[in-house]
């Protein structure tokens, strides 16, 4: 199949799929004596993966490590766990920072009245450092 129809198929843009390529995320196509990349089934499957990764938040460092892991078919799977505890935790990280910044910023607009002297907005002193 040509890039367009397997960018269709894997639910991904074709700069998309280019951009993989590039970065090796995803082998090199064949290519027809015209210059066409050719591609397979398994490389749909392949874009799935990675799709389905980057939305859960992996860098595509990750899935090449993850898509490396998944080809071994007797391996162990707990190096591809320890990656995914990996992730859970900086998720986990990231949202312990959301719910800081979301304490600090609900202080704020109830400390703040809206109406008045800007120099007297708890807003603006507190950014100062006031």
């Amino acid at each position: 199949m040509k890039i367009g129809e397997l960018a269709k198929k894997a639910g991904v843009g074709v700069d998309t799929v280019r951009f993989w390529e590039k970065h090796g995320v995803l082998p090199e196509a064949q290519r027809l004596e015209s210059g066409y990349r050719v591609y397979t089934q398994d490389d749909v499957k392949r874009l799935q993966f990675i799709k389905r990764a980057k939305a859960l938040g992996f860098t595509l460092d990750d899935i090449v490590d993850l898509l490396g892991l998944s080809q071994r078919r007797d391996g162990d799977m707990a190096a591809m766990r320890e990656k995914a505890q990996e992730r859970l935790a900086d998720v986990d990280a990231k949202i312990a920072e959301l719910q800081r910044m979301r304490k600090g910023l609900r202080s704020l607009v109830t400390a703040c009245p809206g109406e008045g002297a800007m120099e007297t907005c708890p807003i603006v002193k507190a950014l100062s450092g006031k």
